[in-house]
């Protein structure tokens, strides 16, 4: 089964989760179309393709309606496949503006994340950050069983991370944590964007953690974009080579910056476990060949 049609067979489950009905059915339509399914969004005549039709009456867009005391509109966006931690995602908007992005909590696992991206929130948003920008938590509830997490859309602008801006932020989340070190979890690119006045926009905190090594978002930026070039053995043999050089940085010595490295490898790997989940293959293939000979020198 392709991408596609594996796209198509989760939307088809959540919009029958999300919005049951009975009543007021309206126009939908899967942008950009249903060979490469995105987002499912309110129809307008300017859409080429056929029309899906969605209950409105007793729906995630009604309850959300009443969340923000006005009328909303939803965009569905269709999640990858095989992602541990997908959950429907929606835009909500009104006005012709976005107003929200909203999560939704649909199995143990993803109101688990959702419930620890609402507490990593309030905690930055009391940590008086000055060079990173994360959003504000609107609503924390929950929706015929389902956990809802609605969060300010950040002005996102798609732009290479200055080198020094995100050392700063690295910095910044770490020292969140007080005395011990903190990381946001997901460092990735994807993850982030510089905003125009200099600070780093940082959203998805929902695997933000305390009391982890100092670098380890870093070492996970570093990996993260490995991955899109190498083969994940590569990419962790890389990560553990370029740790003294990714890290220093952060004033640590070449010892502890291979260990952190080394480290970060380990609780990746534990974290995809936990997940049930095995996305660069079996550790033995990936993390064994890099890790192994470094354990022997610490």
């Amino acid at each position: 089964m392709n991408d596609a049609a594996i796209r198509l067979g989760y939307l088809a489950e959540t919009v029958r989760l999300l919005y049951p009905g009975p009543g007021s059915p309206r126009p939908y339509t899967v942008l950009p179309h249903a060979a490469v399914p995105r987002r499912l969004a309110p129809r307008r005549w300017w859409h080429p393709w056929s029309s899906v039709m969605v209950p409105g009456e007793g729906s995630i867009a009604a309850h959300l309606s009443e969340v923000f005391g006005r009328s909303v509109e939803t965009v569905l966006h269709v999640r990858p496949a095989l992602r541990a931690n997908r959950k429907p995602i929606l835009e909500v908007r009104a006005g012709g503006r976005r107003l929200a992005f909203v999560k939704i909590g649909d199995s143990a696992r993803a109101r688990s994340l959702i419930t620890a991206e609402a507490a990593a929130l309030r905690r930055l948003a009391a940590s008086s950050l000055a060079t990173v920008t994360v959003p504000d938590v609107l609503h924390h509830g929950t929706w015929r069983g389902l956990a809802v997490l609605a969060l300010s859309p950040l002005p996102v602008r798609r732009g290479r991370v200055p080198g020094p801006l995100l050392v700063a932020a690295v910095k910044e989340i770490a020292a969140t944590g007080g005395p011990c070190a903190a990381w946001h979890g997901d460092l990735a690119p994807w993850n982030m964007c510089p905003s125009p006045d200099g600070r780093l926009l940082v959203w998805d905190w929902e695997r933000y953690e305390v009391g982890v090594p100092y670098g380890f978002d870093l070492v996970h930026h570093f990996f993260q974009r490995a991955l899109r070039r190498m083969a994940p053995p590569v990419a962790a043999r890389a990560c553990v080579a370029r740790a003294v050089r990714e890290l220093a940085p952060l004033g640590l010595s070449a010892a502890v910056a291979r260990q952190t490295a080394v480290r970060y490898l380990i609780a990746l790997a534990d974290r995809h476990a936990a997940d049930g989940h095995a996305p660069l293959g079996p550790p033995h293939t990936w993390l064994n060949p890099a890790v192994d000979h470094e354990e022997l020198l610490t």
